[in-house]
């Protein structure tokens, strides 16, 4: 009986520490013949994500529009608007869809947006808003090299 609970216990322990490879690190996405990484979604989780994507380029070009007339009101808001707190809300089946990568890029984007933010409010500086707005572009231009999303049937 004693061994069948070690026998149990590994089970489970190996069945968990495979749900948390898949969910944290893994997603669920392959290999595309573009050489991008896939990443597998339903029609609403691929919409969600795009929504956000078209935002955080509104929000650059609000922050651009913003830094040439020196308005620097203008630039923590729409900054602030895709801030950290923009990622509240996602569901938990898509957020275990994303690769791990993936998932540190997107946290890394809204951090330095809020970033952004609290020194466009706080400084001024349109040198250094402007070298803050192309860092953050970085991680968009490397996103957007490395994955793509691909529609799976919605469950329903």
């Amino acid at each position: 009986m004693q061994k069948l609970s070690w026998v149990l216990v590994a089970v489970l322990g190996l069945s968990t520490g495979f749900m948390a490879y898949k969910f944290i690190l893994s997603g669920s996405a392959e290999k595309s013949e573009d050489g991008r990484l896939a990443i597998q979604l339903t029609t609403n989780e691929r919409n969600l994500v795009l929504s956000e994507m078209r935002t955080f380029l509104d929000s650059v070009q609000q922050i651009t529009q913003g830094l040439a007339d020196s308005d620097f009101e203008t630039v923590a808001k729409a900054a602030r608007k895709v801030g950290r707190a923009a990622q509240q809300g996602m569901p938990s089946s898509l957020i275990g869809k994303l690769p791990l990568e993936f998932k540190k890029m997107g946290f890394d984007t809204h951090a330095q947006f809020t970033q952004l933010a609290l020194d466009a409010k706080q400084l001024g500086d349109d040198a250094l808003s402007l070298g803050q707005l192309g860092a953050l572009l970085q991680n968009c231009v490397a996103c957007h090299a490395t994955y793509k999303f691909e529609l799976i049937k919605d469950s329903q």
